[in-house]
């Protein structure tokens, strides 16, 4: 039956581009079917409330094709968030962009206008469309940051065929925001019987506590605050045992 390594980078991003693309070859391990970057791997969002409008880059610019690149360099599939130009030259999308053996793009449905932050100032949102790839027997499906608290647009991802959740983040610190994230991404994982990779940018800005979590809502592995890179081995039996287990998809009424 199917099997997918993933590897989860939990790396803060810097304000300068070039130096971004290098750390995706720099950083990228090797063994992994999937690797996963944070949001805004491309840049950092810098101070709250910045013009991020003048590093926005079309889906096939430089950091998409190094993404492209390193990829095809550790015959894995590559995942890294950036900000994509769009139809307003003043209010780019959130995006992320997956490439290797699969080929992907989403853009963030749900901007971070929440606890005191107003990202819908400086970024359009996606369609509400669920963005769910075959990738070594699974089904995954792409969610951003603040999406984990939508349980309905996990639920669509899921109905579309996703098995295993991937979560880029830069889950900005504060109280009670650990044990937010910790939560919701057990929930999601509870509530769909599906796998969650969410991957977080480090401390001290952000949060990290990148993690693994299974069907069952175990957490497989998780990381601190610090920068790290973590693996895991994500099987397709434990998914479908999960689901015989708690049928809790097949028993839905609504």
């Amino acid at each position: 039956m199917a099997s997918l390594r993933v590897a989860l980078v939990q790396h803060a991003s810097g304000l300068e581009p070039d130096a971004n693309r290098a750390l995706l070859d720099a950083l990228a391990p090797s063994g992994a079917d999937l690797v996963v970057f944070p949001e805004a791997f491309a840049r950092d969002f810098g101070e709250a409330g910045s013009d991020v409008s003048g590093y926005a880059e079309p889906p096939d610019g430089p950091f998409a094709r190094e993404v492209e690149r390193v990829a095809g360099d550790r015959g894995a599939t590559l995942l890294a968030g950036m900000f994509e130009a769009g139809d307003d030259p003043d209010r780019p999308f959130n995006t992320l962009v997956l490439r290797g053996a699969a080929h992907a793009s989403y853009r963030k449905i749900h901007l971070y206008d929440s606890f005191g932050y107003r990202e819908s100032d400086r970024l359009s949102a996606g369609d509400p469309v669920p963005v769910v790839v075959d990738l070594g027997g699974f089904g995954v499906g792409l969610m951003t940051c603040y999406d984990l608290r939508f349980p309905e647009l996990a639920r669509g991802l899921v109905d579309a065929g996703a098995e295993v959740l991937v979560v880029p983040a830069a889950w900005v610190a504060g109280p009670h925001k650990v044990d937010h994230w910790r939560t919701l991404v057990r929930a999601r994982a509870i509530e769909n019987t599906c796998y969650v990779v969410a991957v977080g940018q480090p401390g001290p800005r952000y949060t990290g506590h990148s993690m693994v979590v299974d069907p069952l809502g175990e957490v497989v592995v998780e990381a601190g605050d610090g920068p790290d890179v973590l693996t895991a081995g994500l099987e397709h039996t434990l998914l479908e045992r999960a689901r015989t287990t708690n049928p809790s998809l097949a028993n839905r009424r609504l």
